[in-house]
Formats: structure tokens, sequence, C-alpha cells
């Protein structure tokens, strides 16, 4: 069998047809793709970017995990007209807006996206500005696809006198690449990497999501699957290994020119080398073709399209921003498997304060019931916070889902609110605050932190973003570490507090 254009020895093949059924050995796979494009595009792209003082990049955001792979990039919270207008009037070239959509239902997801879009359109217009406006969501491709794409697509139009896009989408393109997760595209067909084998996504937990689950690992076909039938999978272009290694740019770009009425297009990436091939080549079929496309896409592609160089890990004395003499607070919610995994490592640690939350009782019925623990909870909090010690705050391992997604999705949401008030009534500034999982991190920064514009730092660990506390949110400076629900291995989430404690 062929992968990408070169010859792979069976036994570490399937047919296209049963490709879901088993997962492949991560080497041989990755050591028969053609080289990389040779050149690195990074400061070719960059340069691009300051020297295009008309487009600003906008990323929507649908939790604050996709800000893993940038830095000294602004996110806004805040998605208000003057809070839109603002970061536009301080001549950002990109920013973040997090709209934590993953949370919401559909209509509300579908109604918050379209506000967004009309607003920076007219922000845009008034200033004289384009917008190139990405979709970020998970790697492992849950979340509100196509729908934000639509609403997206829809809302930038250039039908009335609030400018937008000159002309209407001709393409969606679907980039779940994220090299720093392990998620991998090849042949079509997304991975998730676990240890030396490359899983197909719909084999995975995450493809068994109550809310936003999924059956396809292929991508031409995961599209026909989530727009029920609209795009047929014959109907979805790919650019492929081959295209970015041996055609490079004008490949992409070629394929990009044959998008028109929202075709969908999937991109094939292992490398960020391959997705800054992908970005040059959007770049060129923008500016020399005048294409008007949307990307729907996980964290690396963000890092491509902007040429932004890689950064290193930040020492742990740069994210000890709090009071050095109280202790750090960790608060974890999220379910996935790996969260749960990180967690009995993370309780492992000497010294450590550990509260477990019960969520029979944050769902529960009774209100002064849930009110009473929650406070015994924020007193242990505020005690061994003041006293140095470090602090986790989890919910008890047993998930509890709805009989519907909705259900599912409120109870998630309930949990997440009993967490943030344990932040939001905390009056003793820890070190730094780590948020584990997508709903519970967005929920502690603006719900519990009240930030409401913050700048990423860089990351704490590979794929794992600190940002500081702007001047309206709670505890200004301090550093607040965003860690996602599927990021590392089983061991780096102490590790992360381990060396955040020895300095």
């Amino acid at each position: 069998p062929v992968l990408g254009g070169i010859v792979v020895p069976r036994s570490t093949m399937l047919s296209s047809a049963s490709q879901q059924s088993q997962s492949l050995d991560k080497e041989t796979v990755l050591s028969s793709l053609p080289p990389e494009w040779p050149a690195d595009l990074t400061a070719t792209i960059a340069a691009r970017v300051a020297s295009d003082d008309q487009t600003v990049v906008v990323v929507l955001d649908d939790d604050p995990t996709g800000t893993q792979t940038v830095h000294d990039v602004p996110v806004l919270t805040d998605w208000s007209a003057a809070a839109i207008e603002s970061e536009f009037d301080r001549g950002t070239p990109a920013f973040y807006v997090l709209t934590n959509s993953r949370s919401l239902g559909a209509e509300d997801a579908a109604a918050l996206n379209d506000v967004i879009a009309r607003r920076l359109k007219i922000a845009a217009n008034e200033r004289g500005r384009r917008l190139s406006v990405i979709s970020r969501s998970d790697s492992t491709l849950r979340g509100h696809y196509p729908l934000e794409i639509d609403v997206l697509a829809e809302a930038l139009r250039d039908d009335d006198d609030e400018g937008g896009f000159e002309s209407p989408v001709d393409g969606q393109v679907v980039v779940p690449f994220f090299l720093e997760g392990g998620r991998l595209t090849i042949d079509d067909v997304h991975y998730v990497a676990e240890g030396t084998r490359l899983v197909p996504a719909a084999e995975t937990p995450f493809a068994r999501d109550a809310v936003f689950g999924f059956t396809k690992s292929n991508l031409t076909e995961y599209v026909e699957e989530k727009t029920g039938g609209r795009f047929k999978r014959d109907a979805v272009e790919s650019i492929t290994i081959d295209d970015v290694r041996r055609g490079g740019p004008d490949a992409v770009r070629e394929k990009l020119a044959r998008l028109t009425d929202m075709r969908p297009c999937v991109v094939n990436a292992v490398t960020l080398r391959d997705v800054q091939v992908f970005a040059m080549g959007l770049l060129d079929a923008e500016e020399k073709d005048g294409k008007r496309i949307l990307v729907r896409s996980a964290a690396s592609f963000v890092q491509a399209r902007i040429g932004l160089p890689k950064k290193p890990v930040l020492s742990a004395s740069a994210i000890n921003s709090g009071d050095g003499a109280n202790g750090g607070l960790i608060v974890v919610g999220s379910y996935v498997p790996k969260t749960t995994k990180q967690l009995e490592s993370l309780l492992t640690l000497d010294g450590l304060e550990k509260i477990e939350i019960d969520v029979a009782e944050l769902v529960g019925d009774d209100a002064e019931e849930r009110a009473r623990a929650l406070d015994g909870m924020m007193d242990r909090v505020r005690s061994a916070v003041a006293s140095g010690k470090d602090t986790v705050v989890y919910t008890s391992r047993k998930l509890v889902t709805g009989s519907t997604p909705a259900e599912s999705l409120a109870i998630g949401n309930a949990v997440s609110r009993g967490l943030v008030s344990i932040v939001s009534d905390l009056d003793v500034q820890p070190r730094f605050v780590i948020a584990k999982g997508g709903i519970t991190s967005s929920d502690v920064a603006t719900k519990g932190l009240g930030i409401r514009r913050a700048m990423v730092l860089g990351q704490a660990s590979p794929g794992v973003p600190v940002w500081s506390v702007g001047r309206d949110g709670k505890f200004p400076g301090m550093s607040y570490v965003v860690f996602p629900g599927n990021v590392g291995g089983d061991d780096a989430l102490r590790d992360l507090v381990r060396r955040l404690s020895s300095e």
C-alpha cells in the first residue's frame, strides 16, 4: 500500500474501508513519508504578516486551550463591541476571542458566533481593515462543527454596509493537526498518538463524547458525517502529504483555488513544517487569487498562520508570579481518561493539600447542602494556600451524565460553577493557578478570576499555555495556567506542580 506517496509494509496499513479498525506503528508510518519541504517558512510568513498592516487575524477559540502554541498574543474574554474595537485600536495584528462555545448548546453557540463575527466586521470596516478569521477547536474533532463555520460564513458576508469579506466564502478548511498533542493526519485519516501507536481518532474516548461524539476518523468521511451528507466525502478536497512536502505552497494554492460555494477541504500534516507550507499556500490563495476561506483548526495552525517562532518552555520563576509565600492552587474538573490518570499521579505528591468535591452534591437538588459543602471546602483552600501549601481541588471521578447532550452540558456547567465559586471567593492570592480541562479553565478564567483581557506568556510545558492575568482581573499579574484535559503524559501535571514548587 501507498502512504503519502511511499510504499509501506502491508502489516502497518489497512484498506480504506477498515482504516478505523486498528492502530498503526508510529515509527514505521512516519519513517515512510517523504522528506519535509526544505525551507523553514517561519520568518517568511512572519515578514508577510508584519508588512500587512491591513489584515487582522482573529481566532475565535471555543475553549481557552487553543492558546497552547502561541506567546505574546492577547486573549479577550470580553467580546463586547467596545472590547473588540479597543483591540483594533491597539493595532494588534492577531488576537484571540475566547467564546467557550464548546460548553454551550448549539443554538447559543450559533448566536454567540454570529454576534462576535458581526462586531468584528463592523470594527474592521470602520478602520479600513481586513479580517482573517480562524475558528479554533479541538484537535480530537469535538465541537460545534459545521455549525460555527456556517454561522461565520453567513455573518461575514459583505451583504450590507458593515464590511466583511469582499465576496462570499469560497471554502472551509479543516486542519486538526496539533503537534504537541500528537494529533496527526495522514492519508486523510486523523490519528491520536498514544505511545508508539497511532490510534484513529474515532477509536479514542474522545469520539464517545456525550455531546460531540463521532464515528469517522477519515476527515472526508467526518465532514460528510457532521454535515449530515450536505457534503459527500468525494466532494471534499484534500491537501495531501505529497502536496505539502513535494509540491509546496504552490500545490496548496492550486488546490485552494478550486474551492467555491463553501466546499470543504481537509489538510494532512504530521509536522509544524507541513502546516507552515499550508499556511503559505493559503496566504497566496487569498492575496493573489482573491479566495475567501474560513479555517477550522486546532492550535498548531494559528502558530503557523502568524509566523510565530517557537519559544522555550517558561521557567518556574516566570510562572510563580504571585505571592511567593503562598501555595499554588490546582483546579481539576475534566473527566477525560488522560486527566484522571494525571490526577492520580498528582495525588501521589507529598505535601499537597488534597480536596475532593463530590459531584453528586454539586448537581443535587438540595441547595443548602451544596452551599455547606462548598463553604467547608473554601475554608480548607484558604487556610492551605495561606500556609504555603500547594492545594488541589478536584471533582470525584465518577462521571455523571444526562440522558441527552443538553443535560450532559448542564451537568458539566453545574460542576464548573462549584469549582469557580471556590476561586472567586478566595481572598488569598495563590502563587499560581492551574485549571485542568476546557470548560473548567474557561469558567475559572472568566468567572473565577474575572479575566477580561490576558496576555499569553508562553507554555508551562508543551501544549500547556500560561496567561498573565490582566489589570481588570482578580490578582492582576498572576500566572494562570490553562492545562488542557487531553494533553501530556500520565505524570505531566505532577511534574509541572513539582517543578513550580521547587523554586
